[in-house]
């Protein structure tokens, strides 16, 4: 089936990345918009990304000079009230070293997303390596549809439906306990949907540090507008009541 817009997929972070414009738009307004989506996330590895010599996270783990970005501004502050919001399982500041990556790509998206609307590609998809923003419709009037996969086994968990929606998943990552510093493994993947994917991407990661038992009690606390799918070890799942909300039909297909 042949869709209006225009799609583009690039390697930026480490993984490829798609985005996925419907909205019927002429050529030359699809080309530069995908061109700049491109350019504004290679900024955002290039600017946060600690692996990256000249990153200003790296340059700041070393005490030197920075530059005074606003957005470098925004997500350190907005890392340091999601580790308050999540009692500290969500952490970017461990043992004096400064790593934003459980929130800097679900904010990447979602402010990409919002640029792309205000272009007027009010139709899309966003897809990172599990992390998916979608807004508008994928054709006229119907919404998106997307199957939320275990990254370590590559199942299709759960198929959710929605026309303005975040999605991330932790699992593939090496995600550690903030108190310990050590890896942790008790879960196969957690999911966590809701309106703003960089929230939801720092939700996600922070459940995954607490496993299984504090997880859920967190989502459960944590409920609307934010809903969660935790899979354990063993492949059993849990969700919150309000995962149904978003059409979540068991899929149980392989990748």
């Amino acid at each position: 089936m042949t869709f209006p817009g225009s799609a583009r997929v690039e390697m930026v972070m480490g993984r490829p990345v798609s985005v996925d414009i419907r909205t019927a738009l002429p050529p030359r307004e699809l080309t530069p918009l995908l061109d700049n989506a491109f350019a504004w996330l290679r900024w955002v590895d290039a600017t946060f990304n600690p692996s990256r010599e000249n990153s200003q996270i790296a340059r700041l783990n070393r005490g030197q000079t920075i530059e005074q970005i606003p957005e470098l501004i925004e997500v350190l502050h907005r890392c340091d009230e999601l580790s308050v919001a999540t009692g500290g399982w969500f952490e970017a500041r461990i043992g004096g070293v400064i790593d934003p990556s459980g929130y800097i790509k679900g904010w990447a998206l979602e402010r990409l997303s919002r640029a792309l609307t205000q272009a007027g590609a009010v139709d899309h998809r966003i897809n990172a390596g599990g992390d998916i923003r979608v807004r508008g419709s994928a054709t006229p009037g119907k919404r998106w549809r997307v199957g939320v996969r275990d990254p370590r086994t590559g199942l299709v968990r759960k198929v959710v439906f929605g026309h303005d929606l975040g999605i991330a998943t932790s699992g593939d990552a090496k995600i550690v306990d903030p108190r310990t510093g050590e890896l942790q493994d008790a879960l196969s993947s957690v999911t966590v949907i809701g309106p703003d994917l960089g929230i939801a991407d720092a939700y996600a990661t922070a459940v995954y540090a607490m496993g299984p038992a504090l997880g859920r009690r967190f989502a459960m606390e944590l409920t609307e507008p934010y809903e969660t799918l935790i899979v354990g070890r063993d492949g059993q799942e849990f969700s919150t009541p309000g995962f149904a909300m978003y059409g979540g039909a068991e899929a149980r297909l392989a990748g």
